[in-house]
C-alpha cells in the first residue's frame, strides 16, 4: 500500500440489489474514519447507491450474477477515493449518459451522474461496450469546525 494511502478495503459482491444497502453501510463506516459530518457522510451513501444502482439497472441489466467491485481508498488531507466496477454491458455514449435527464431506459431519471458530480469533486467514468465501466470519484471532507466554550 502506497505511503500517500491511509487506508484501502476493496469489496466484491453479485449485483443483487439488496446489497446497495450493504454497500452504503460499508462506504459510511470507511468514511467516517475521517471525522466528517453526517451529512457528508450521507452524501457518501447516496454516490455510492447510484454508482452501484447504475451497474446492476444498466449494466447488468437488473441481472443477479454479475459481479460489482466497491474499491474504497482514504487519503491524505481528508480525501475519499471511492470507485465502483462492472463488467457490464459497458457505456457507448459516456458523455451523453453524463447528461442530466438522459438514461438508457425510459422513465428513468438519468440523474446519477449528476448527483455523483454534484457532491465529489472529481468524477471519471471509463466504459468499453460489452466489457463494463468503471466509475472513480474523489470526495474531500472539510475540516469540522470547534466551536469555542464560552
Amino acid at each position: 500500500m502506497s505511503s500517500e494511502i491511509k487506508n484501502l478495503i476493496k469489496i466484491e459482491f453479485p449485483s443483487r440489489p439488496e446489497n446497495i444497502s450493504f454497500a452504503r453501510t460499508c462506504a459510511a463506516a470507511f468514511a467516517a474514519q475521517l471525522d466528517c459530518t453526517l451529512e457528508e457522510i450521507e452524501e457518501v451513501k447516496l454516490v455510492i447507491s447510484e454508482a452501484i444502482s447504475n451497474s446492476i439497472i444498466h449494466g447488468y441489466d437488473n441481472q443477479p450474477d454479475g459481479v460489482i467491485i466497491l474499491e474504497m481508498k482514504l487519503l491524505p488531507e481528508k480525501k475519499i477515493e471511492l470507485m465502483i466496477e462492472d463488467y457490464g454491458c459497458g457505456i457507448a455514449d459516456v458523455n451523453q449518459a453524463m447528461e442530466p435527464r438522459y438514461s438508457s431506459i425510459v422513465n428513468r431519471m438519468g440523474l446519477g451522474f449528476v448527483f455523483m458530480k454534484s457532491f465529489t469533486e472529481d468524477l471519471q467514468v471509463t466504459s468499453e461496450v460489452d466489457r463494463g465501466t468503471k466509475v472513480r470519484m474523489i470526495k474531500t471532507f472539510l475540516p469540522i469546525s470547534k466551536e469555542n466554550d464560552l
